[in-house]
């Protein structure tokens, strides 16, 4: 991937996943630029197969994205204009699908929130599969309402599978900033964590996802994304799909064999049986 091409996103691989931060001054609003450069990272990535997971943060100490560039007022049809996204979604404006060009990837998406997400900052977030925040500076917040419109990037669809109906109507109609303890209880975010702790917690989730064999990460989303939106037989029929998929990999046999060797299914060992795993 030529990553000379982002001249707002830093990029670097390690093992399988990749890390982005957004840099893009004065401070970072989700503006045209930003936007096709996400856009087209996201192109890239439908095509890279050895990166399994793709971590976001920002260069800004205070922002992870602020919010839309309001200036899309002064010409709403440019911003139309923009294309973005899937060309299937006609029926979305383009902050719309780029955020669902992202929902959508094969790989694992994670946002590391370290400042304030407001509007499309926090709607693409939303749009990430998991969400990491530092307790002491990390802000969430819907607020639209107060501009006299509603969220306009996916915050209504994306909202309430994540939290429910009633906060959902709390964040957008109260307008309010929200702090990562309250996002964290809510279900906004994942896990609320102290600053000095989020980098290390997000780089080790990170590259153990990046390591996985190569399917995994596809079968899990896969089958997950069933369980939240179809019935339980049909979310039980998809996740036997996806594991006999996966289960016919000569690795997973192998895996299990080695699992043994090591010690698997002996009381001792099964005591820390995560650290054994880990250590193939």
């Amino acid at each position: 991937m030529p990553i000379n091409k982002f001249s707002s996103l830093h990029i670097r691989t390690q093992a399988g996943a990749m890390f982005v931060t957004i840099d893009h001054p004065p401070f970072p609003v989700l503006d045209a630029a930003l936007m096709k450069q996400l856009d087209d990272l996201a192109l890239d990535l439908l095509d890279d197969s050895n990166i399994q997971v793709v971590v976001f943060d920002s260069a800004d100490p205070d922002f992870f994205i602020a919010h839309g560039d309001m200036g899309f007022v002064k010409d709403p049809a440019a911003f139309m204009q923009l294309q973005l996204g899937d060309k299937s979604n006609v029926h979305l404006n383009p902050m719309m699908a780029l955020h669902e060009r992202y929902r959508t990837l094969p790989q694992v998406t994670i946002g590391k929130l370290k400042g304030l997400a407001r509007c499309g900052g926090a709607e693409f977030l939303m749009a990430l599969d998991m969400r990491f925040a530092a307790e002491e500076t990390a802000g969430l917040g819907q607020t639209e309402a107060l501009m006299g419109i509603i969220p306009g990037a996916g915050g209504t669809a994306y909202l309430p599978p994540l939290i429910g109906r009633a906060r959902s109507l709390e964040i957008v109609l109260g307008a309010d900033l929200f702090d990562a303890r309250t996002a964290e209880r809510y279900g906004w975010i994942n896990r609320a964590l102290p600053a000095a702790e989020l980098d290390a917690f997000v780089e080790s989730l990170a590259l153990r996802i990046g390591k996985l064999v190569p399917g995994i990460v596809v079968a899990a989303k896969t089958a997950i994304d069933a369980g939240a939106t179809l019935s339980i037989g049909d979310a039980l029929k998809i996740e036997n799909e996806q594991l006999g998929a996966v289960f016919s990999q000569p690795i997973a046999v192998e895996r299990a064999l080695e699992a043994l060797r090591r010690g698997a299914q002996t009381r001792e060992k099964e005591k820390n049986l995560e650290a054994l795993l880990q250590s193939f």
